[in-house]
């Protein structure tokens, strides 16, 4: 019997990692389309928050540190508040990124995925830049609600940009979080009860709604290593064109976190086929 054996040059081609990893976003956006009302129900709750807190609050826009934090003298507390919400709907919505992969583990596709030739930094950086997508709308939906609720934004173009790109970085700490620990739990519970149980700290022991000077000694402590208070004080700083004097190092700490959390979600998913 002879034994057909297929030359290097007959081999099928493997696909390269940028395809590969192209091959996955299109998926995850295929389903975001076909299950729509997840992502309209993610554009309209910034929309909420903004008109919740902006008129709940909006009687602490009479203290100077508000006027002054907002880089205008006069912008008021929306003007502070924008930039907080921002960063507050990409921290909520990168918290529930691992949800995806937990569904995809319960119905076997993750299986199928584990079984082929697809790099598993391209399964995470596929799912990744998807989230991205998502939470760029939900970004330009709070910008724009903001500016009709009355914010206005004096660092223009370019300070939209730079927010955007903060908001970018601290979504990509989450969403890699997020699919960290979904691949380590492997439960949905325990994946919404840990987020819960860190995004409502990050969120209120920062300074997403109120100056650093307004805040008890304890808090501000928290506050200055906080990576939330670090997007909140850039994206501020981007949209009032006022940026703050440590902002080179805050970036560098976003950008940092966001490495080992990505690093991290690719050791989880390998772990997870070494296990099962």
């Amino acid at each position: 019997m002879t034994t057909l054996t297929l030359s290097p040059a007959l081999a099928p081609a493997r696909a390269g990692w940028f395809t590969q990893t192209g091959q996955v976003l299109r998926r995850w956006l295929l389903a975001s389309l076909r299950q729509a009302w997840g992502p309209v129900m993610s554009l309209i709750q910034p929309v909420i928050w903004i008109v919740l807190f902006g008129q709940v609050f909006a009687s602490l826009g009479a203290l100077p540190q508000f006027g002054a934090s907002a880089g205008t003298g006069t912008g008021g507390y929306i003007d502070y508040l924008v930039p907080g919400i921002l960063m507050m709907t990409v921290l909520y919505s990168g918290a529930w990124a691992g949800t995806g992969f937990i569904d995809d583990m319960n119905s076997g596709v993750m299986d199928q995925y584990l079984t082929s030739p697809v790099r598993r930094s391209a399964l995470i950086t596929g799912q990744l830049a998807q989230q991205l997508v998502l939470n760029l709308a939900q970004s330009l939906v709070v910008l724009g609600i903001g500016w009709l609720a009355g914010a206005r934004y004096p660092g223009g173009f370019g300070g939209m940009l730079a927010a955007l790109g903060v908001a970018t970085v601290l979504a990509t700490v989450f969403c890699c979080a997020s699919t960290a620990v979904a691949l380590i739990a492997r439960s949905q519970i325990a994946l919404i009860s840990l987020s819960q149980l860190i995004v409502l700290p990050a969120t209120f022991l920062s300074t997403t709604m109120m100056p650093a000077g307004l805040l008890p000694p304890w808090v501000q402590d928290v506050a200055r290593w906080n990576p939330m208070t670090w997007a909140v004080e850039l994206g501020r700083g981007g949209l009032s064109g006022d940026y703050p004097a440590a902002g080179w190092w805050e970036l560098s700490g976003l950008v940092v976190l966001a490495g080992l959390a990505f690093l991290w979600a690719v050791r989880s998913i390998r772990a997870y086929q070494r296990s099962v």
